[in-house]
């Protein structure tokens, strides 16, 4: 039945009987192939045939043809240290015990379309790809963005005068060919009127910033988190020398940033996407604040091997933060590939209680 060549889906449902029903109302037939059961064992059995399959020692022979592959890519040790750790680092998560999951908790409106005069903006260079999502979660978070590409801060259109909040958003800014941002951060570091935009922008009390992915390495690059230190944090090319995409979570500890402080103490799943993500640190680590880290030190759990798995940095006073995982496409239930499953009523997920902080944040000012 099952490699019969008959139009036919297989689904998953909760009452059975009902479902059964409605399609033989309807004229279709159905037959049932199976029942999720507790134990980690697959049960397949017929007339003559009955089979007890182990779902772990199945499941290591099935990742084994990757591990070999990836081999070539990351190498022996490398290689071998995913293949033993991607069954012993599950998808665990703690959410913080005021949130509730709600817009209307989160003082969110979806359906607003009037201005709130608390003003934002994205920050895009050619080859990003993160500002539509992004927008969006600061937009329900109750801030108007404005959408600034560098030729509007290049030509002297745009001068930040009037936001409160920029994201350099994530992507493949002049598709990394220099080396990841590199060519973003030149645009600034070479055109006096982007310079002087930038650098009046940091110099106010009021204003907050977010680097994420790509944006965070053109922070990095720029020197934006820590100015006064002689010497800049770096972005490394990741430890298994190739490009990672994965869905992990993320320690929040406790933590003075502007956006992250009021999750601390949760964990919470997130997306990664990048090839330059080691964070390498000139002074000792714990002078640096992280208020996120990778919830496991090896890899993949740790995608890019940055010492103490460090996921992010935040300037001293919290007002400026960098991550390189996307909080921005985590931020709606959906967005997750497993959430947790007595939370299937909630409408956010804690990550957007991260842009309310910093709208709220702005308001005080």
């Amino acid at each position: 039945l099952l490699f019969s060549e008959q139009p036919a889906i297989v689904i998953q449902v909760k009452d059975v009987i009902a479902v059964e029903a409605f399609f033989r109302e309807n004229g279709v037939r159905t037959y049932r192939v199976g029942q999720p059961g507790s134990s980690r064992q697959i049960r397949i059995s017929g007339n003559e045939f009955n089979y007890n399959l182990d779902i772990d020692k199945l499941r290591d022979t099935w990742y084994r043809t990757s591990y070999l592959l990836d081999r070539r890519q990351s190498g022996t040790l490398m290689a071998a240290e995913r293949y033993e750790n991607y069954k012993k680092q599950p998808l665990a998560f703690t959410f913080p015990a005021h949130f509730s999951g709600k817009f209307s908790d989160l003082d969110i409106d979806p359906r607003r379309r009037k201005a709130t005069g608390i003003r934002s903006a994205i920050i895009r260079e050619k080859g990003v790809n993160g500002d539509r999502e992004m927008a969006w979660a600061m937009y329900l978070a109750g801030m108007d963005v404005k959408d600034v590409h560098m030729t509007d801060l290049i030509s002297g259109r745009e001068t930040l005068d009037d936001v409160n909040m920029i994201v350099f958003v994530g992507g493949f800014s002049n598709s990394d060919v220099l080396g990841s941002a590199k060519g973003w951060a030149g645009a600034f570091l070479f055109n006096p009127k982007a310079r002087k935009a930038l650098e009046k922008f940091y110099a106010r009390p009021d204003t907050l910033s977010l680097g994420i992915c790509n944006g965070c390495q053109v922070m990095m690059e720029l020197g934006l988190v820590y100015p006064g230190r002689n010497e800049h944090p770096k972005m490394h090319l990741n430890k298994s020398g190739k490009f990672e995409s994965a869905f992990l979570t993320l320690n929040i500890v406790p933590n003075e940033s502007v956006m992250l402080k009021s999750l601390s103490g949760s964990r919470l799943g997130i997306w990664v996407a990048h090839g330059e993500g080691q964070f390498v640190l000139p002074d000792p680590m714990e002078s640096y604040h992280s208020p996120a880290l990778f919830s496991y030190s090896g890899y993949p759990g740790n995608p890019n091997g940055s010492p103490g798995d460090i996921a992010s940095l935040c300037s001293e006073d919290g007002r400026h933060l960098v991550m390189m995982p996307h909080l921005e496409r985590a931020f709606l239930p959906w967005q997750w590939p497993h959430y947790p499953g007595n939370r299937a009523q909630d409408e956010a997920t804690p990550w957007l209680e991260a842009f309310v902080n910093a709208k709220n944040w702005i308001k005080t000012c």
